[in-house]
């Protein structure tokens, strides 16, 4: 069985032009973003185009991202707004910042 401190989780939260927010969880976040933005998750972000990276935290533990998604999931609008202005107060799409060849794998 592989070793799974060295892997890294993340917690996520998009959004769009309305502001409409999504929280995930995943092990992969560039290749889960790339997902996202290219329509290729089924679904409500798909449906909403909700695809800009607003706020992410990563943990190595994968029982600590799946209780801190479920603990955001079900705070109020505003206290996920907090949150993501606590570290991105102008809501800048987290993910431009990454290289676009990065993520051309996938």
């Amino acid at each position: 069985m592989p070793a799974t401190q060295d892997r890294q989780y993340y917690v996520y939260i998009l959004t769009n032009s309305t502001r409409t927010l999504y929280v995930g969880v995943t092990n992969d976040l560039e290749r889960r973003i790339y997902e996202h933005k290219n329509k290729l998750v089924p679904g409500f972000t798909s449906k909403y185009n909700i695809s800009w990276l607003a706020y992410y935290e990563h943990t190595s533990d994968v029982e600590s991202a799946l209780a801190r998604e479920k603990q955001i999931k079900s705070w109020r609008r505003s206290k996920k707004v907090a949150l993501i202005e606590s570290l991105n107060p102008r809501w800048r799409d987290l993910s431009l910042e990454w290289q676009s060849h990065s993520v051309q794998g996938y």
